[in-house]
Formats: structure tokens, sequence, C-alpha cells
């Protein structure tokens, strides 16, 4: 037996305070928030305060009176319901005696469910009914207080009352009638309401709209776990020092100063931006009186409705058989051709968002967050939680958090490439190869090339430079911390969402298991370890074994990459001589840049097809995999995909950088390819100029295609879709759920197209970030664009997607600290290997006119290029020619006693190299780790409050039942005890 009074007095004494029972039955209701508004709106009974506050629901003749009943008009009649003959039961109470911890919400009328269940609220003419005298007061509360109740919750059936929360679409001439006839009847019998309506433009098509009723929302809510609002949040605050007096006023200046910031959003244009700040528990039949039920019809969120039917789509057998299940095995065998939830209505008004207010959310996101305009403006996060669901919102949080994180990034590599190109005429190698018009290069190829002069690779020397510098050092540094602390930071940030968006309590186990996963192992079960009930398992031998065909498969397509650079590999070789004998003069004069500029457009060529196989492989893989929950099965997709790509967007960038002129041999003694082509070396200038043109085209071209693909094809399609419809009808109007079906589905692998494509970028600016250090630029650039531009795609031109839920951005987060890792070894190997800064570096301070500690104005770089070029006999090339001829390399003279063989330079600046790849990687990995210690993944305050939320939430939970068995004891006039009866 537990003792109620004792647990609340003990409580008081750790408080510090003596409240009497009386006194906090008497005790005023709290004037609440903006934020609790919603929380305390969804009670039956109104202290006077609160009621002045939501007087939406009243007509304007009872303004002077004290607000004690509340008008419902429904379809047929108004009710109302009369709180003052309950008062007793309705005042504002406290669970435990400390009011400013937290407060319990308003007491409930004894036949809350039977009369919400009755009630029908038609929100269009529970507007129109009112008697407005101040429209423009009206308004005001409108948008402020009241938008989500009185905003359109989406389309309905054809009564007008019921809320359509999902469609099914399938073709009249389709031969599956039967499997969809036993679907139906089963989605009956599970408690949906099915109704069904031919298309206007399409009289093959026919549409089947789904209504989940409320007995068969709170089953399924039940049964997923899903959480939901019981009790208004009250922040408990320590007693804090007069130094947090000082920091206050600091906080409260910055802030003062971003409301002034013209890229922070007009909240009070988004009045769902935050939404109702209470605590919530697992949603209980049995315990339905501790949560806060309003109207039935927006207890649960658009998004929870369309959750729960589709778990019950998918779940819902057709035919005979346990693998006869799910509503995407009938699209794939035709019975449906579509199955998705709706808009909430058009995105677009005729009349001004400015002066009447959003007509829905659709059409808010629009205005505020999807159109061009508002490029420069921060992302409405929370409403597109709201619309979207949590996935869809971590995506675009993370999005926006690492475009914020590039304007750092992009200023620094910004600044190395002005660097360079300010101090471009003052490079001593630039100035000596522009100077060099008496050196003469070895021919650099076998049959029609001739000898160059070194001069005419100024140009080149030149770009090189920009790229090439003093600062590329430091910013290969810079980027590897940067990495660091943009993952860091996000996760302080993705905590921070978890916690607002009641994420936290949200685990893996709650996950159900894949419809396929179950028909395939339905005979092999054990007991989940944390729910204790048996479930499906796969057996350790069928997955290890299916796991070793998936991983064949993927060395196999990666091998397959690895081969289709070879073959552009052999490409340059062939044509670079033909193009050195070209007709045309500039081709002709630059062959080597014309060679590097076609292989890495037909490069480009190759991606963009193999990318087409390489989702099907990937697809099928998976499925073979037989993974056990959805989350699973989009790690190991992505996994792979990413796998995919990455090799096969950096294979030949790799070759550029590591490869290309390392083992070309020397003149008189080339290495040749099946002893017949020649290998390709770098430029006179180096090998860096190429890898630059490499990263650049790709990357531009890229995203170019990205961003056609993602919204000109669907523009194009549904501009053809829109374009037939006109043809069929004139002026006929089309319901909200046909104009959705004529819009483009989204991607069928959801978000991770999305992910790919921005993770793969973030792979160009970190790894070779060393190279081209306007990668980040770019980057930025397009990631400002790609915010709206998938925001107007997810808002226009896509169908609504699921909203699914999420705690993080999943598999992403662990390949972007791949990529982070990756990216520390690939610049060191980057400066050291394919730059000059080493052998720059040793010539500086052990061959060059500083080893001497001579004059120090001298210039210490004075003389590297002619020390950096080897001499050659050209009377052994047999080309009848004499003298001599230079080529890059550290090789001996053929006057010296062991020609052409490394000279003891070349060993040094090998060493030389291998040292600073050791430490480098050493430094800028101690230097990431002690970031990464410093920088918590949550931050203290919300580790504190959210232990503190878990407390309070249980005491509350004892509250709320003891306070609902005295209210029956009340109500049956049995006598009321302070514990458990």
């Amino acid at each position: 037996m537990v003792h109620h009074s004792g647990s609340i007095q003990s409580f008081k004494q750790q408080k510090g305070m003596n409240i009497s029972k009386s006194e906090i039955t008497k005790e005023t209701s709290l004037k609440p928030s903006r934020r609790s508004l919603p929380c305390l709106a969804q009670s039956y009974a109104y202290s006077k305060s609160l009621s002045q506050s939501t007087s939406l629901f009243q007509s304007t003749e009872s303004e002077s009176q004290a607000p004690t009943s509340i008008t419902l008009i429904s379809t047929d009649k108004a009710e109302q319901v009369n709180t003052e003959e309950n008062k007793n039961d309705s005042v504002l109470r406290c669970s435990l005696a400390d009011l400013s911890d937290f407060c319990l919400a308003l007491g409930k009328d004894k036949d809350y469910t039977d009369e919400s269940e009755h009630a029908t609220y038609d929100r269009s003419r529970l507007i129109n009914d009112f008697v407005i005298k101040d429209k423009s007061e009206f308004k005001t509360k409108l948008s402020k207080n009241d938008m989500n109740y009185i905003a359109s919750s989406g389309p309905l059936f054809k009564d007008g009352k019921k809320r359509i929360d999902y469609i099914l679409v399938y073709r009249k001439t389709n031969i599956q009638y039967d499997k969809r006839n036993t679907f139906e009847k089963n989605l009956r019998a599970e408690g949906l309401m099915l109704e069904k309506e031919p298309a206007i433009a399409s009289p093959d098509i026919m549409f089947i709209k789904i209504h989940i009723p409320w007995d068969t929302l709170c089953k399924y809510a039940e049964r997923l776990n899903i959480r939901m609002p019981f009790r208004k949040k009250c922040y408990y605050t320590d007693g804090r020092s007069k130094s947090m007096g000082r920091m206050q006023t600091y906080f409260r200046r910055i802030k003062n100063w971003m409301a002034q910031n013209p890229m922070v959003l007009d909240k009070s244009a988004f009045p769902d931006l935050e939404e109702s700040d209470c605590y919530t528990g697992p949603f209980s039949r049995a315990r339905i009186h501790h949560f806060i039920i309003n109207n039935k019809d927006t207890f649960f969120s658009n998004a929870t409705r369309s959750r729960i039917v589709y778990h019950m789509l998918e779940r819902t057998k057709y035919e005979n058989g346990i693998s006869k299940v799910g509503i995407r095995k009938l699209i794939n065998n035709g019975s449906y051709i579509a199955a998705f939830p709706p808009h909430e209505g058009a995105y677009k008004s005729s009349q001004p968002i400015k002066t009447h207010g959003p007509q829905n959310n659709r059409h808010l996101l629009y205005e505020r967050w999807a159109r061009w305009g508002m490029w420069y403006k921060h992302q409405p996060l929370d409403l597109i939680r709201l619309y979207f669901g949590e996935k869809i919102g971590l995506y675009f949080a993370w999005l926006g958090w690492y475009t914020g994180m590039l304007i750092p990034a992009a200023i620094v590599g910004l600044c190395v490439f002005f660097y360079g190109l300010f101090t471009m005429n003052k490079s001593q190698v630039s100035q000596e190869i522009c100077k060099a018009t008496e050196v003469f290069m070895c021919p650099l190829c076998d049959k029609n090339c001739s000898l160059q002069r070194l001069n005419d690779s100024c140009i080149y020397a030149k770009v090189t430079y920009l790229f090439d510098n003093g600062g590329t050092v430091f910013f290969a540094i810079f980027m590897a911390i940067w990495a660091t602390v943009f993952l860091e930071f996000w996760k302080r940030r993705r905590s921070i969402l978890t916690y607002t968006w009641d994420l936290i309590e949200w685990e893996e186990e709650e996950e159900t298991l894949r419809p396929q996963f179950e028909a395939k192992y339905y005979k092999m079960e054990i007991v989940n370890p944390i729910t204790g009930k048996p479930e499906p398992h796969q057996p350790s031998s069928d997955k290890v074994t299916r796991l070793l065909v998936s991983v064949s498969g993927i060395f196999f397509m990666i091998s397959l990459v690895i081969t289709a650079v070879f073959g552009v590999v052999v490409y340059r070789l062939v044509v670079m001589e033909q193009f050195a004998s070209f007709k045309w003069n500039f081709i002709k004069q630059y062959w080597q840049f014309a060679t590097s500029a076609a292989a890495v457009c037909i490069n480009f060529i190759i991606i963009m097809l193999l990318n087409l196989a390489y989702e099907k492989i990937a697809y099928l893989l998976t499925n073979l995999e037989y993974p056990r929950t959805e989350s699973e099965w989009e790690n190991s997709f992505a996994l792979k995909m990413f796998l995919f790509q990455f090799v096969n967007l950096n294979s030949s960038i790799f070759y550029i950088a590591f490869f290309l002129g390392r083992f070309v041999g020397h003149p008189g003694k080339y290495n040749k390819l099946f002893d017949r082509w020649r290998l390709e070396e770098c430029h006179p200038s180096g090998c860096l100029i190429d890898l630059c043109l490499q990263m650049g085209v790709i990357m531009f071209l890229k995203q170019i295609w990205n961003n056609f693909m993602e919204l000109g094809y669907p523009l194009i399609q549904n501009w053809w879709s829109r374009h037939k419809i006109k043809r069929g009808i004139h002026d006929a109007s089309i319901p909200q759920w046909e104009n959705d079906w004529n819009l483009q589905p989204m991607n069928l692998h959801g978000l991770m197209d999305e992910y790919l494509e921005m993770v793969l970028q973030f792979g160009f600016t970190t790894i070779f970030v060393a190279a081209f250090p306007l990668a980040p630029l770019l980057a930025l650039l397009n990631n400002i664009i790609e915010i709206r531009l998938d925001a107007y795609k997810f808002v226009t031109q896509w169908r609504r997607p699921l909203p699914a839920r999420a705690t993080d951005i999943g598999i992403w987060l662990g390949i972007l600290e791949g990529i982070g890792i990756l990216a520390v070894i690939t610049n060191a190997f980057v400066i050291a290997i394919t730059s000059d800064y080493i052998p720059r570096f040793v010539y500086e301070y052990k061959y060059g006119p500083c080893a001497n500690h001579v004059e120090p104005s001298e210039n210490c770089l004075k003389g590297y290029v002619n020390n950096s070029l080897s001499f050659f006999d050209l009377s052994e090339l047999g080309m009848g020619k004499s003298g001599y001829c230079r080529y890059r390399d550290y090789r001996g003279p053929p006057w010296s006693s062991k020609p052409y063989e490394f000279t003891l330079q070349y060993w040094h600046i090998l060493a030389a190299r291998l040292a600073f790849i050791i430490v480098f990687e050493h430094l800028v990995f101690g230097i990431k780790s002690f970031i990464a210690y410093l920088i918590p993944d949550v931050p203290k305050g919300l580790h504190d409050r959210i232990r503190r939320e878990k407390y309070l939430v249980q005491e509350m939970m004892y509250e709320a039942e003891l306070e609902h068995l005295q209210q029956q004891r009340r109500k049956s006039g049995q006598p009321v005890h302070h514990e458990w009866p």
C-alpha cells in the first residue's frame, strides 16, 4: 500500500514548501503561455483567464460574461457542454505541492468520451456560424492561438465529416479483382472505413478513400506505443547566482539582435511552429483518462493517423498464405497502382497570406519555406516535422546545419584561393618557368610529340599555384578540424531536436518487423529480450550465407568500376598522340588539356550510366539479405549505394592524384601498357592541375544533373499530366486526391537519394580539399539552392510522403565520420605526393640558397625549377637531334657515374614525404579526438532536464491515477482517501 499524503509531504520538504490541500484547490490557474495554449486548450473545463485567451469557440454575445460553457457547432445542431454542473470536478488542480514544477490538466467531465464521440466538428461551418464583431481582432487570434484547430484538416468523405487519411488507387481494367476485394474486406474487418470514387479526368482510375475511426486509432496507437500528451510541462529551475544574471543579460542582447536578423523567421506567421509543450506517455486505452482529449478528430495528428493506417495496410492479407500480405506487394503485382496520404489542400491561394492567413499547412510551407524568395531565411523545422514527419524534418535540419557550417569553410577556402591569386606573380617557381625560354622539355609521347619549351607551360604554372601555395597545408588541417566540429555539433543539435520532437523514448525495439521478414521466418521464433514476446528469427547460418553473397556482389560491382576507370586510362593513352597531331592548332597546342577534358566528360557519362545499374543491383542484394526492420533495410541499402557511387565517383580522381605520372619511367626507358602504349606523364607544371580539372568538372556537372533530375524532370512530368487533364475536362473541379495522384511519387527509396547526394558532396568537400580549396564554396552555393529546390519539390511536385519517424540520420552519420577519417589520410597524401610542397620544402632547407644560411634577403626557392628537372641526351632518342632535354624527376645526368639513377635528393624527398604523412595524420587525428572529447553529444542542461522529466512523469502518472480513482469514488458516493484503495 502506497501512502499518497506521505509522498506529497516528502516532496514538500524537499522544496521547502508547506501548502495545504485547500490552498491548492483555491489556487488560481496559471496564465497560459503561447507554448502551453494548445495543450491546455484540449481540456473541456476552462478557467476564466484561459477562456478569455481561447474564446474562438464562443459567440461574441457571451464575451461580457464569465465563460462557463463552450459551444460546439456540428453539422446537425449546436451542443453545449455545461461545466457549471461539475464545477468541483473541473477545478484546475496541482498533482504535487510545488506548482512551479508542473501542473495537472484540467478536470474531465464525467462523460467527455461519449460527448466527443457524438460531436462532429466541421471546421468550415464552425467558423462561418460565428458572429464576429471585429474581424481584424479575430484574424489575429486565429493566426496566433488556434490556427491548427481551425485550418482544414484535409479532404473529407462525401458526408463532409470523415477525414481522408489515406488513398489507394487502382485501374478498373485490372483483373486482380479478387485480391483487391479480399484486401478491402480485411481492411474493413480491422476497423477501417472505405469509400470509392472514380476519377474525373480518367474514367479508368478508381480511388479508395480510407478513414480510420476513433476506436481503431486507439487500438493501434496502444499497440504501436505511440506517445501522446497528458500534462503541460512546467520547467524546474534551480536558484541562480548573481553571475547568471549577467549571462542572462548577455543572452538577452543576442536574442534581441537575432529578432532583427533578416534570416530569422517571423514567428507570428507560424502559429504551428511551437506545438503543445506537454509531457507525453505511451497511449493506453485502459488509462485514457490520463490524456488530454478535447476533440477526437484532432487528438491524433494527420501524420500519426497516416502512419497507423500504413501500418495496417502493410499487415493485411489479400490471399491465403503467410506471405500474401501488404500493400507494397499488391502494388508490385499491379492490383493497386499507388497508395499515399493526401495533401491538406492546394499550396497556392488567390488571396494574400499576409492579409487572409494560410489556407492550410501546405500553403504555409510554400509561402514561408519553399518559395525561392525565402532562400536566405531559416527553415521552419517544427512545421516541416508536423507536415512531413520527423524523418524528413531531420533531413532538412541536417541539410540546413551542414549548409550553415559550410560558410566558414567557404570563407577560409576563398581566402586561400585569393592568397594564391594575389601572390601568383611573386611566386619564384612561376617566374622561373615563365622565363625559361631556353629550356626544352623531352617529348611527352613517342610519335607525334616534339620538344616543348618550358615557358609554354607558364599559364599552367600560375593556375597550379592558385591551389598549391603556402596556405594549402593550413587549409587541409582546418578542413579536417572543421569536419569534426561539424559532426560533433550536429550530434548536439540532433539531441535537442529529438527532445523537442519527443523522440527521446522512441527506441529501436518499438520498430515493427518487415512483413517480408515475418513471412520468410515465421516458422522460427525466439523470445524478444526487450518485449518478452515471441517473434520470427533469422538463423545465424542463413544470415552469414546471405551476407557473403551480398558482399561478393559488392566486390564484383567495385571491380566493374575499376575496370571502367582502366578503360578511361587506356582511352587517354590512345588519343593523346592523336590530339598531339590534330589539325586544329588550339588542340594541337594544348593537347594535354584536350585529352584530360575529353576523358573527364567520358568518365562522367560512364559514372551516370553505371549508377543506373548500381541501384538495381543494390536493391536486389539488400532484399536478398532479408533485413529485420525497415531501418535495417534502409541502412543496408544506403551503405551499398554509397560504396558503389563513392568508388564510381572518386576512382578516377584517386588515379589522377596518386598514380598519374608516377610509374612512367624515364626517357629512353619508358614503361608501356601491354608493351604498346606509353604511360601518361604529368604536365611540366605538375599533376595538380589535372586533379583540379577532374574534381571541378565532375562536381559541377553532377550537381547540374542531380538538380535537373530532382526538379526539372518532375516539373516536365507534372506539366504533361496537367496538360492531358485540361484536354479531357474543362470546367469540372478536380478533388485534392486526384490532384495528388497526378503529382510524382516520392523516390522509391525515400530520402536515400537526398542523403547520398549530400554525403558524396561532403566527400568532395573534404577528401581532396587540399587540391581544390574552392570546393566548400561550390558546395555552399549548391546547398543554398538545394534546400529550396528540395522544399519546392516536396511541397509542390511530389505526392505527400508517409510521415515516418526517426531519431537520427541513420547510417549516414557513421559514413560521414568515416569520410572525415579518410579525408585526413587523403589530404596528407595529396600534400605529400601530388603537390610539390615537400620537394620545395626539402630544396628550401637542404639544397637551396638558404641551406647555407646566406643573405636573409635571398629567395630560398631560387633555382628550384632547374634543380627539379633532370637531363637526358637527345642523341639516345634517335630523333637526329643533339643536345639535352629536361624531364621532371630526380635522376643522375648522362655524364654522371650512374646515369639516370635516382639521386640522393630523391631519397631525401621520399623520406620527407613519409615523415610528413605520419606527422600530419597524428597531429590532425589528435586534434580531432581532443575536440570530440571536449564537445559532449548531449548538452548538460538538456541531459538534466531529460532526467528530471522522467522523474516528473512517473510522479504525475501516479497522481493522475490516484485522482481518477478519487473522482470515481466521489461520483459513486464512496468516501475519498488519500491512499490506494
